[in-house]
């Protein structure tokens, strides 16, 4: 892993690989570097990615007290890293700081892409409780890790109890437990974005060419949210990716791979388009 230092002294540590434009990669609540290996792999014939642990995540470093915009800066400096410029990608959560960094930094991302933004915008699923981030806060201070990944998977993806002791039994719980003091910093780059309310209309002021994609078989407040937001946006279209779900960053990665691709290098014309 290659290491730059951000604006704050902080530490994140990245993996560099493959040729062409510049490419970010931003990863999910709970989820490093390793999550997106597969895409990293699937990208590098077209793009120079920069696979990334987020700060607190893997091998980057943290510190306190965290705001958004110390995360904005991490993506800055491996913008930088990068030559300036880049293509910017974020998956779940992570789509929501790719948004937040390219309308902060619109002059230095060339195209956004975002998988399946969480957003809840209706009734179609229970809001996230509006002391979320406090709870998260509380479980970590008291040492109790394990439990905040539970209330993040059943509060915040929805996943019913008498699932919770099969998805414990996956390797990745110990992984997520590890990284359970970040779950409260995604929970506050959602803001209020899962409160069951519009999205607001001044948040993201940018022109970025963006697509907003999500998997054909993924919930419907997933495809009412991505729909709301390209609505917002000037230069913005509405995708599926057919057969998938929330998960297709690391179960189908050939097929994002190929979305991506096509989105950064030839898509070009058809970006005012939302078909709905």
């Amino acid at each position: 892993m290659n290491t730059l230092i951000s604006k704050d002294g902080t530490k994140i540590a990245y993996k560099k690989q493959g040729s062409g434009p510049s490419l970010i990669l931003v990863a999910s609540a709970a989820a490093d570097h390793k999550d997106a290996e597969q895409l990293a792999v699937k990208l590098a014939s077209h793009f120079t990615v920069y696979n990334y642990d987020r700060r607190g995540r893997g091998q980057s470093t943290d510190s306190s007290p965290y705001a958004v915009e110390r995360e904005v800066e991490d993506i800055e400096a491996l913008i930088n890293e990068a030559g300036g410029k880049c293509f910017l990608f974020g998956s779940s959560s992570g789509a929501v700081l790719a948004i937040e960094a390219a309308s902060k930094l619109e002059d230095k991302v060339i195209k956004l892409f975002m998988y399946e933004p969480p957003f809840i915008i209706d009734d179609s699923r229970p809001p996230v409780p509006a002391n979320y981030v406090q709870h998260l806060n509380h479980l970590i201070e008291e040492g109790k890790r394990n439990e905040a990944v539970e209330y993040y998977m059943s509060e915040a993806l929805g996943i019913p109890s008498e699932y919770l002791e099969y998805v414990k039994a996956d390797p990745s719980w110990k992984s997520m437990e590890g990284m359970a003091h970040t779950l409260a910093y995604d929970g506050m780059i959602m803001g209020e974005t899962q409160s069951g309310n519009p999205l607001p209309v001044d948040r993201w002021k940018m022109n970025v060419p963006t697509s907003v994609m999500v998997g054909e078989n993924s919930e419907p407040y997933f495809h009412d949210a991505a729909k709301s937001l390209v609505n917002l946006l000037p230069v913005a279209k509405y995708q599926t990716l057919s057969g998938q779900d929330h998960s297709a960053v690391m179960m189908a990665p050939d097929v994002l791979a190929k979305e991506m691709v096509n989105f950064y290098l030839n898509s070009h014309h058809d970006l005012n388009e939302v078909s709905i």
